[in-house]
């Protein structure tokens, strides 16, 4: 995964953590990711907790990993470093 180095990989997900310096913040990243997720057609498992968010890709219809969790990972790392 040294595309998505900063991702983990628990079985069959990968997921990262990101943080915000607040929610409004950390809610203007959701909605970029759902922007990202709907073009893509590939949608990530999403939790808020407050100024953190934890995302996880998995291709369900896949049953398990795909190309398309590790291009989408890399999508939404670009948004956070925008």
């Amino acid at each position: 995964m040294p595309s998505v180095a900063a991702w983990k990989r628990t079985g069959d997900l990968i997921e990262r953590e990101f943080s915000f310096p607040d929610f409004v913040a950390a809610m203007r990243f959701v909605n970029r990711v759902a922007e990202e997720a709907e073009r893509s057609q590939h949608h990530p498992d999403i939790h808020v907790l407050y100024n953190r968010v934890r995302l996880g890709y998995s291709t369900h219809d896949a049953g398990g990993l795909s190309d398309r969790d590790f291009t989408a990972a890399v999508a939404v790392d670009r948004i956070y470093a925008s």
